[in-house]
C-alpha cells in the first residue's frame, strides 16, 4: 500500500511539473526546408543550401533543442557542381534517414542534375559519391520497409511513389500517383511514416511565403489511396491565431519520435523584422505533435507556432553558443581554390568575378545567425592590389547586397566606399557613397545590426571608429530582393588584384 502511495504520488508529481520554455527557431539563420532523423538517442538535420558551397549542412543534438553543427555533407565538387546556379537554384530541400548502420541524404541539385542520394556511415562524413535517380520532382524523400526501399518526389505538382535500389539508384517500378494535396500551390516536400497500421503522407503545400502549411493524409497501403485530414492543414500561421506572431512562414515539415514516445516536427519558418520583411532567411524550429493511437497527428495542440512557446517532455535549452569554425564558412557556388590562400588567421584572397555577377566570385563568408550581431575584418592598404575592391559584404542574392569596402585606384590612393546593389520589383539601386577619405596603413571595417538597421564603419591605423553609414534590414529582405536563401556576411575581393585580410571576426549580442 505504501508503495502504492508513493507511486501515485510521483506519478501527479511529474503531472503538475511546469512547461519547459521553448524558444524558436532551434537554428536561426539561413537554415530552410529542415528533415530529421533520430538514431538511437541521437538528432541529426539537414538543411537545404541552395548556391553556396559547402552544401547540406549536419546538425547534432541530444535533446531536439541543443544543437551543433558536424559537418556538411556535399563538401567535394564531385558532389556538388553549382555552375550557375543562385539563390533561386542549387541545392533544394534534403532528407536525411538511417537504415540498417548507413545514413541516407536525398535531395535536388536544380539545373545541375536533379534528384541524387549520398550515404555515409558517419554523418559527420565523409559522404559518398552522388548516385543519380531517374523519378523527377523536387524534395525526394526515402522511405525504407521490408527490405524495400521506397522514393517519393513530386513531378507534374503532385506526389509520386516509386521503389528504387538503395545501392544503385536503379528506378524498381513504375512511378505512381499517390495525391494531389489538398488545393494548395506548390504540394512538394514529401515524408512518408508508418503508424497503428496506416501510412502517412506529410507534405507542404501554399508556398514557402505567408501562406505556407503542412497536411497530411493516410492509407492502410503504401500506394494508396490517400485520404486528407480533415483538419488540414495541421501546421500554419496563415490564420488569425497567428498573425501577430514574429514567426510566419511555418512549413516544409518532418516528424521525428523521442526515445520517450513523444513525437515532435522540425519545420522552417521565418522572423519579421522592421515590419513585413524577413532578411535572416527561412529558419529551423520545432514544436511538439500529440499523436494518439490511430488517430491524426495535431502540432502544438493545434496553436499558432511563436519564438517562446510553453511545452512538456523538454530538456533545458542552454544559450547558443556562438561560433564560427570552417565547417561554418561557405563560398558562393564552387570556390576557384587557388583564390583562397590562408594567411594566420586571416586569408590572401585574389579577385574574381563580382558579387552582381553569377560566376563564382571571390567571397568567402557565414550565415548570418543572430539580428544583432558584429562582423569585422582588417586589410592592409600596402598589400591591396592596383585595381582592387575588397572588403565586407551583407549578401542576400546577387541582385541584393550592401558593401563596404577599399579600393585601390591606378594612382596608388585607396579610399573606402559604401557600394549598394538592390533589385527590387520597383527598379534597381546600384551606386556608391563618394567624398570618404582616402585611406593608408591597416584600416579595420566592421559591419553591425541590431535587427533593424545595418551600421557600416571603419577605423584607420587603430584610430577612432566613424560611421559611414546605416541602412534598413529590409533592403536585403527576401520581400525586396527575392532569393530563396537568407543573408550571409563575408569577405569578398572584386577587380584586377589581390587583397590580404588579416582576420574575420563574427560576434552575435
Amino acid at each position: 500500500m505504501k508503495q502504492l502511495l508513493i507511486s501515485l504520488l510521483l506519478v501527479l508529481g511529474a503531472q503538475a511539473l511546469p512547461a519547459q520554455q521553448l524558444r524558436n527557431p532551434i537554428i536561426p539563420g539561413f537554415h530552410p526546408d529542415p528533415s530529421v532523423c533520430r538514431v538511437g538517442d541521437d538528432f541529426y538535420v539537414v538543411q537545404s543550401s541552395f548556391h553556396y558551397f559547402p552544401g547540406v549542412p549536419v546538425y547534432h543534438s541530444k535533446d531536439l533543442v541543443n544543437w551543433e553543427l558536424i559537418g556538411n555533407v556535399l563538401d567535394r565538387e564531385s558532389q556538388l557542381p553549382l555552375k550557375g546556379a543562385n539563390s533561386w537554384l542549387g541545392i533544394y530541400a534534403p532528407t536525411i534517414r538511417y537504415h540498417e548502420g548507413t545514413f541516407y541524404m536525398i535531395t535536388t541539385n536544380v539545373a545541375n542534375g536533379g534528384n541524387f542520394m549520398v550515404t555515409a556511415t558517419n554523418p559527420a562524413g565523409p559522404w559518398s559519391e552522388p548516385v543519380w535517380l531517374k523519378q523527377e520532382g523536387i524534395d525526394p524523400s526515402l522511405y525504407f520497409e521490408g527490405g524495400k526501399c521506397y522514393m517519393v518526389s513530386n513531378p507534374g505538382a503532385a506526389i509520386w511513389l516509386c521503389e528504387i535500389d538503395p545501392k544503385t539508384g536503379e528506378q524498381l517500378t513504375e512511378s505512381r500517383q499517390l495525391w494531389r494535396g489538398t488545393g494548395g500551390r506548390h504540394p512538394e516536400g514529401p515524408h512518408i511514416y508508418k503508424k497503428d497500421g496506416w501510412y502517412y503522407l506529410l507534405i507542404s503545400e501554399g508556398g514557402t511565403e505567408l501562406a505556407h502549411k503542412l497536411t497530411i493524409a493516410r492509407s492502410r497501403h503504401i500506394y494508396g489511396p490517400y485520404e486528407s485530414n480533415p483538419a488540414n492543414p495541421i501546421l500554419t500561421n496563415c490564420r488569425m491565431a497567428g498573425q501577430n506572431s514574429q514567426i510566419q512562414g511555418t512549413g516544409h515539415g518532418d516528424l521525428v519520435q523521442a526515445a520517450d514516445g513523444s513525437w515532435w516536427v522540425t519545420f522552417l519558418a521565418y522572423r519579421n523584422f522592421g515590419g513585413s520583411y524577413h532578411h535572416l532567411g527561412r529558419e529551423t524550429c520545432l514544436a511538439p505533435v500529440e499523436w494518439p493511437e490511430g488517430q491524426w497527428p495535431v502540432v502544438n495542440g493545434g496553436q499558432a507556432i511563436d519564438t517562446l512557446m510553453a511545452v512538456k517532455t523538454l530538456a533545458e535549452q542552454q544559450p547558443r553558443r556562438c561560433v564560427t569554425t570552417p565547417l561554418h564558412m561557405v563560398y558562393i557556388q564552387n570556390p576557384i581554390s587557388e583564390n583562397y590562400t590562408p594567411v594566420g588567421r586571416g586569408w590572401r584572397m585574389k579577385a574574381h568575378g563580382s558579387l552582381s555577377e553569377n560566376n563564382q566570385p571571390t567571397f568567402l563568408g557565414r550565415r548570418q545567425e543572430s539580428p544583432e550581431m558584429t562582423v569585422e575584418t582588417e586589410i592592409d592598404t600596402d598589400n591591396l592590389g592596383f585595381g582592387t575592391e575588397a572588403g565586407l559584404t551583407v549578401y542576400q542574392i546577387q541582385g541584393g547586397h550592401m558593401d563596404l569596402a577599399l579600393v585601390k585606384y591606378q594612382t596608388g590612393t585607396v579610399a573606402v566606399v559604401m557600394k549598394y546593389h538592390i533589385k527590387s520589383l520597383q527598379g534597381e539601386v546600384m551606386g556608391e557613397d563618394s567624398g570618404l577619405p582616402l585611406m593608408q596603413g591597416k584600416v579595420r571595417l566592421r559591419i553591425t545590426s541590431d535587427g533593424n538597421q545595418y551600421r557600416f564603419l571603419y577605423s584607420c591605423q587603430g584610430g577612432p571608429w566613424k560611421e559611414v553609414t546605416k541602412q534598413d534590414c529590409s533592403l536585403v529582405s527576401t520581400e525586396v530582393v527575392g532569393g530563396f536563401t537568407g543573408v550571409t556576411v563575408g569577405m569578398y575581393a572584386d577587380g584586377d588584384g589581390s587583397a590580404t585580410f588579416s582576420y574575420f571576426d563574427y560576434k552575435e549580442q
